[in-house]
């Protein structure tokens, strides 16, 4: 049997009745996350365990290439079956690792299996779970479904195709998928295939040749994701680069265009006016932004160049742009084009600079219109989790927050929201029980509601 119990993570009565009464019950929206749309589309059902489980799931490969396995047994060539039985003797020492308690809370969740996740194990919950999966006929619309899910918001490129969401649309499935409108392949101007992501924006615009047409068509563009649904965009940067005069970023634009290559400064004078650019869009066009910024991506060279991007080679960044995210929100400000803004930060030293940040920018259009976005990538863990809660509580409105994500390729990643609900209400239960915050439980349980669903549901505007 497995070590989790039913008031897991929950260290008081007062947290356990938060948890059972108030949040356990409630819906989840899942307003960032990187599920592919046109497997949601097909709805085919999963062959095995390893499909649903490990494929394309970099967290995992990275805790296994911790533990020393060989990436023939991650990414390589060896069998489904072979992989997540390295996956299991991986996970059976992990302690305090989230990911020692998200798979054991997904076995239980998803295939009705409670055994205890360890090398000893491995072959009985192969087997397990491949007979559950082939009896019930597993597919993502099932798993979506079980979990609750209301709303997802997945991530797409300026260029992707809107039709699948269209044919989304028109399926019975008890929930909605709408796509988040991110510009990155068109911001980072130093990328090798830069000129290629262009192209596929020509595709489904026109010609581009000046910065003029490239605003011209990200405007476009968004009009057409607004028509299926589009409440939010994402743009992601490792730091906020100054917004330069414009003339400066054509230069660049006009530059690359040309087939040349630019300098890192050149680079960032691009990305600092884009960056602005599609900000001041959102705001114009009343669409939220989802900032990320602290990730230093690509540290690996070799294994870059072996399995390309997102395979588990990213860091936290120790990159301080707080001055011109001040300068970046100050400006969009004067010009009344601040959008709606979370802001997601990967370095935790970080907190209380961008929480006290925020809160200069705050108005009546929403409570909090600046959200402290919660931990996120390598900070959705337990530490990571109640650190955030503490700096949020400290120097903001806990009851504004919009809550948890999955920001996710599995289609198994919904537990984590429980996860971050359990943190959320032994946070607020130990308050209580030290006589800090109000002892009725409806008033506090309201709030535990309204950060699991209720909130995020109003800020991003969906039905």
């Amino acid at each position: 049997m497995s070590y989790l119990k039913k008031d897991f993570l929950l260290e008081n009565k007062q947290a356990v009745k938060l948890y059972e009464d108030y949040a356990k019950k409630m819906p989840i929206f899942d307003y960032h996350c990187h599920l592919p749309e046109k497997q949601i589309l097909e709805n085919k059902p999963f062959s095995d365990l390893f499909e649903i489980w490990l494929a394309g799931d970099h967290y995992k490969w990275r805790l296994m290439r911790n533990f020393g396995i060989n990436e023939e047994y991650i990414t390589g060539n060896a069998s489904h079956k072979e992989k997540f039985l390295a996956y299991c003797k991986t996970l059976g020492t992990a302690f305090g690792n989230p990911l020692y308690h998200w798979s054991q809370v997904e076995l239980a969740e998803f295939f009705n299996c409670e055994i205890e996740i360890n090398e000893e194990n491995a072959e009985t919950i192969w087997d397990w779970c491949n007979e559950y999966i082939k009896l019930n006929k597993v597919t993502p619309q099932s798993l979506i479904e079980k979990s609750n899910v209301t709303h997802i918001f997945t991530t797409n490129e300026v260029f992707d195709d809107l039709d699948t969401f269209k044919k989304i649309a028109e399926k019975d499935y008890k929930f909605k998928v709408i796509p988040a409108f991110r510009g990155d392949k068109v911001m980072n101007i130093e990328a090798e295939k830069y000129n290629d992501f262009i192209a596929l924006l020509e595709n489904v615009t026109f010609k581009i040749e000046t910065l003029s047409d490239l605003e011209k068509a990200l405007r476009e563009r968004l009009n057409e994701f607004m028509k299926v649904g589009t409440t939010a965009a994402d743009i992601s940067v490792e730091r906020v680069y100054p917004v330069p005069e414009r003339e400066e970023a054509e230069k660049v634009f006009i530059k690359r265009r040309k087939g040349d290559s630019v300098t890192i400064a050149e680079s960032e004078i691009f990305k600092g006016y884009l960056t602005y650019f599609l900000m001041s869009l959102y705001g114009e066009k009343k669409i939220a932004c989802e900032l990320h910024v602290g990730a230093m991506r690509n540290n690996n060279t070799v294994m870059l160049k072996k399995l390309g991007l997102d395979t588990g080679f990213d860091s936290i960044s120790d990159e301080n742009s707080i001055k011109t995210m001040s300068r970046l929100f100050d400006k969009l400000n004067d010009n009344g084009l601040l959008p709606k803004t979370i802001v997601f930060n990967l370095n935790p030293k970080m907190n209380t600079e961008i929480m006290s940040l925020i809160g200069s920018f705050q108005s009546d259009e929403a409570k909090g219109k600046m959200q402290y976005g919660p931990a996120w990538w390598f900070l959705d863990n337990k530490v990571g989790m109640e650190k955030h809660l503490e700096d949020l509580t400290a120097t903001g409105h806990i009851a504004t927050f919009v809550g948890m994500l999955t920001d996710s390729r599995s289609f198994l990643s919904y537990p984590r929201h429980h996860y971050f609900r359990r943190i959320l209400c032994n946070y607020l239960g130990k308050l209580m029980e030290n006589g800090e915050i109000t002892q009725d439980i409806k008033t506090v349980g309201k709030v535990v509601e309204d950060i699991s669903y209720n909130n995020s549901i109003k800020y991003l505007g969906v039905k």
